[in-house]
């Protein structure tokens, strides 16, 4: 007895309407820059601290959807998810942070540029 394959037609294109609203939001917020999100929060923009939490949202559905993870068992599921969930922010905090010690030290001049 053949298996039969059923169409994910209607998946593929709600994964595919569901990237696109977030990317859409994503795209007009880094047109508009509203006033309003140019406040500072935890050293960084408000802005930015949407982009990241959007992108990570991103990669968390992509994995969903792509790597088939919501037919798997839970442990499994987190021991997938729980990494990423700390791991990116965690690099993208280091980036940050390094990053603005870097142009604070060349924007005040205390280190010349010797490398």
């Amino acid at each position: 007895m053949a298996h039969a394959h059923e169409s994910n037609t209607k998946r593929i294109w709600t994964v595919f309407g569901i990237m696109s609203v977030i990317t859409i939001v994503e795209v007009i917020l880094g047109i508009v820059r509203p006033e309003f999100l140019e406040g500072h929060v935890l050293g960084m923009k408000m802005l930015n601290w949407i982009f990241i939490i959007l992108t990570l949202v991103k990669a968390y559905y992509i994995a969903w959807a792509f790597m088939h993870l919501e037919g798997e068992k839970g442990s499994f599921r987190w021991s997938i998810v729980l990494p990423l969930l700390i791991l990116i922010p965690y690099l993208a905090f280091i980036l940050l942070v390094e990053g603005n010690y870097i142009h604070d030290v060349y924007h005040d001049g205390f280190v010349s540029w010797d490398f």
